[in-house]
């Protein structure tokens, strides 16, 4: 489901645009319909009121919970079963936050990364993307949304920039804590700039060195690391908010003197912030996080060399908090219950 969908339901059933506004703001807010000054039922039209109850059903069906995991640090890792069965990964984070999907699965193909093992499954669409956001602020206020999940936003850019706008306007929350996550694609330095509510940008960096990115992002658009930087430069410029880079610090790979001096490099004078974010490891993959004070060492390096860089502790290591592992856990085991292949009737 699309939030214009949504929106063309409410108007075939008489909904003005300020009906439209009020039923969208009560469903991305966790509001009532009924304000202290106005009840529902004086002021929506009574083909809208008798709907309500059937849309607000189908609106809960669109993301509910299946399982939740809290972390020691505060984040909770919320597994959402869509209405067709399919599973996502959202992160309640700590100070309001919240981590959403924009598509089961994954095209991209990062090496390091469970969502993209078996592809693309499917996009998500607007209202479900959104209703993330409604299952966790039924949970805990949610006053920061970034589109960090399972999928690449960028491959799904109507159905986000659809769920950004709404967000940003009836969802009430800051055009500056909506957090567009992306490995870096043509269009989205297009479309955001044209886009009525425009998100911070978080681009997937993890090197400087063009080879190496390619080996690491085999599907991503090819971009070079000096590219991405100078577009990056131009939206930050142009919004007023730095971009930033997320860098998945992996052992030996990525984690290099080399790969510092190209960090200094690319990103001196540029309005901007590091993200350094130690590898959540996986089983099964032969990648692994450096050593905390490694870490540490990278932080102070950067941040004596004049580049503001953050160190992140990644949220829910206790709790399998890479994007995908807790739903690629959940089909292990749904699988490991099947009878047997001789048994099944077909």
């Amino acid at each position: 489901m699309r939030i214009q969908d949504i929106r063309q339901r409410l108007r075939d059933l008489g909904a003005a645009p300020c009906h439209e506004g009020r039923v969208l703001r009560a469903w991305a807010q966790g509001l009532s319909l009924d304000t202290k000054r106005q009840r529902a039922e004086s002021f929506l039209p009574l083909a809208v009121r008798d709907a309500i109850p059937g849309l607000t059903a189908e609106l809960q069906g669109l993301a509910r919970l299946h399982s939740k995991h809290p972390g020691e640090d505060g984040s909770v890792r919320l597994l959402v079963q869509l209405a067709d069965g399919q599973t996502v990964e959202s992160v309640l984070l700590p100070r309001e936050g919240l981590c959403v999907s924009t598509q089961v699965g994954c095209a991209v193909g990062c090496v390091f990364c469970m969502t993209g093992r078996n592809g693309l499954l499917r996009q998500l669409g607007s209202a479900e993307i959104v209703a993330q956001v409604v299952l966790a602020r039924s949970r805990r206020a949610v006053k920061k949304v970034v589109f960090m999940g399972m999928g690449e936003p960028a491959h799904n850019l109507d159905n986000v920039l659809e769920a950004i706008d709404l967000l940003g306007t009836e969802g009430g929350i800051a055009h500056k804590n909506l957090v567009f996550s992306t490995v870096g694609d043509l269009r989205v330095f297009e479309r955001l700039s044209q886009a009525t509510v425009k998100p911070a940008l978080a681009i997937s960096l993890h090197t400087t060195d063009t080879a190496l990115r390619r080996r690491l992002l085999p599907k991503a658009p090819d971009i070079t690391p000096t590219q991405l930087v100078e577009l990056g430069e131009t939206y930050a410029r142009s919004t007023g908010y730095p971009i930033q880079y997320q860098w998945t610090l992996l052992e030996g790979i990525n984690d290099t003197d080399t790969e510092l001096e190209g960090i200094a490099r690319l990103l001196d004078g540029k309005y901007a912030i590091m993200n350094l974010i130690p590898y959540n490891s996986i089983d099964g993959f032969d990648y692994r996080r450096p050593s905390w004070e490694r870490a540490i060492e990278m932080a102070r390096s950067l941040h004596g060399r004049g580049i503001l860089t953050t160190l992140r502790q990644s949220a829910g290591q206790d709790v399998e908090g890479g994007c995908g592992q807790l739903r690629a856990r959940t089909l292990v085991e749904a699988n490991s219950v099947l009878p047997a292949a001789s048994s099944l009737v077909l």
